[in-house]
């Protein structure tokens, strides 16, 4: 993995934290914790999209959606635990 990979990589994962961040409401983890929470939910998406059939093709805005869409599992998943 290259420099522009990684760059990439935490510029999407940024984006598609804080957007997720802002959908589900109240649950901001500031900079460093939108990356991993993005990132995360990148790795989430990747994971479970493809078993129930759902793909998106390429490109930056596909990623970000992709790995929004899994942020917010995760953290719809991470406020279901903090209740219990």
């Amino acid at each position: 993995m290259g420099i522009e990979s990684l760059i990439i990589m935490l510029v999407i994962g940024a984006v598609a934290g804080w957007l997720a961040g802002q959908i589900v409401s109240g649950y901001g983890f500031g900079l460093v914790g939108n990356i991993i929470v993005g990132i995360l939910g990148a790795v989430i998406a990747g994971l479970i999209f493809p078993r129930i059939g759902f793909m998106t093709s390429g490109g930056i805005l596909a990623a970000i959606i992709h790995a929004a869409i899994g942020a917010i599992i995760l953290l719809l998943l991470l406020r279901l635990v903090k209740r219990a």
